[in-house]
């Protein structure tokens, strides 16, 4: 089995880095993908990938698994199917500037986010410009449908570029399924992208023993059903919430 030891490269905070994980938590803590809580455990909140394969690659720890040479990369095949497609896609690129102004723009976005330092000047604030001025005809269903395919194309040809470690690729699916996302909820369009697998779900695990009263009270009535089946305990003979506090503080 192989074995990590991360971080490859170094990582620090970019222009956008920090606002984008707290955004992303908070969307994933919505959608119980991350625990409560997600916005203070170390493993998570790190630029750092975890060595441990079972934990998973958060997309803001990618530079460090990654670093520049892969991620800009990655962007070149992208680009290089961009600037070979249909017209209508390609000329609002061209428009913009030349193949190599999109490389060096979006891999220095990605650097940013993915916390190789400070790549992306002006960070959100450029990129929501270059989106509602520069890209806007593309910024709809038909250009993300091709967006998407494109991305697609590029990820599975540059396999080779995502290490040998498999979460590089989820992480980087969690990447852009997330700005996707966010891409359709600011230009209203339908959000039909899937670039693969994404990040599974992190359940903190809970150990009743070192939790006050008010911790274990705080806590939903899933998470107690939850971390009260990790040890065996039958949670139907506890069909109200106190019940499940009760038996949670006997543990």
């Amino acid at each position: 089995m192989t074995k990590f030891n991360y971080p490859t490269y170094p990582t620090r905070h970019g222009y956008m880095t920090e606002q984008i994980q707290r955004a992303y938590i908070f969307a994933a803590i919505e959608k119980k993908v991350l625990p409560v809580d997600a916005h203070r455990m170390a493993q998570i909140i790190s630029l750092e990938a975890s060595n441990d394969r079972t934990k998973p690659i958060q997309f803001w720890q990618l530079y460090s698994v990654l670093g520049p040479e892969r991620i800009v990369a990655i962007v070149s095949d992208f680009y290089t199917r961009v600037f070979a497609d249909e017209d209508w896609f390609a000329s609002a690129f061209a428009r913009i500037g030349g193949i190599e102004h999109h490389i060096n723009t979006q891999s220095a976005m990605w650097i940013d986010v993915m916390g190789g330092g400070p790549a992306y000047h002006r960070g959100d604030f450029r990129l929501n410009f270059h989106h509602t001025h520069n890209a806007i005809q593309v910024m709809n269903d038909k250009g993300a449908a091709l967006w998407t395919k494109l991305m697609l194309q590029t990820l599975d040809a540059c396999a080779h570029h995502m290490t040998g470690d498999p979460r590089a690729r989820t992480a980087v699916n969690t990447f852009l399924t997330h700005f996707m996302g966010k891409y359709a909820q600011e230009f209203d369009f339908e959000n039909k992208s899937f670039f693969g697998d994404t990040n599974p779900p992190i359940k903190r695990k809970l150990n009743f023993m070192k939790m006050t009263t008010e911790a274990i009270e705080a806590l939903t009535e899933e998470e107690l059903r939850e971390a009260l089946a990790e040890q065996g305990v039958d949670d139907s003979q506890y069909p109200a919430k106190q019940d499940l506090v009760n038996k949670a503080q006997m543990l």
